[in-house]
């Protein structure tokens, strides 16, 4: 894959996070909904410190814009770890 490739699939990826960031549903995810089920949501203890709380990016008003950037944000921090990953498995073919 050639690296014009490679930044239209970002382009594409970090559009679609922007739009459809907002539309994801406010419901508890799978995990959180079972943990509430079985009565021990309230026993996990304290959550650990997020970046971003409830997919909201701190200072921003607008819920729908903070919601789309966080979305960006994790976009690209998968694109990067992504790339790491697939940077590191290269040096190691080569060896």
């Amino acid at each position: 894959m050639n690296k014009k490739e490679l930044l239209f699939g970002l382009l594409i990826a970090l559009v679609l996070a922007f739009l459809f960031s907002p539309l994801a549903s406010s419901w508890p995810d799978g995990l959180e909904k079972v943990a509430e089920g079985l009565g021990f949501l309230e026993r996990g203890g304290p959550a650990a410190p997020a970046p971003a709380p409830d997919y909201l990016v701190p200072g921003i008003r607008s819920e729908a814009l903070s919601t789309a950037l966080a979305g960006l944000t994790g976009t690209l921090l998968v694109f990067g770890a992504s790339l790491g990953l697939a940077a590191l498995l290269r040096r190691k073919r080569a060896r």
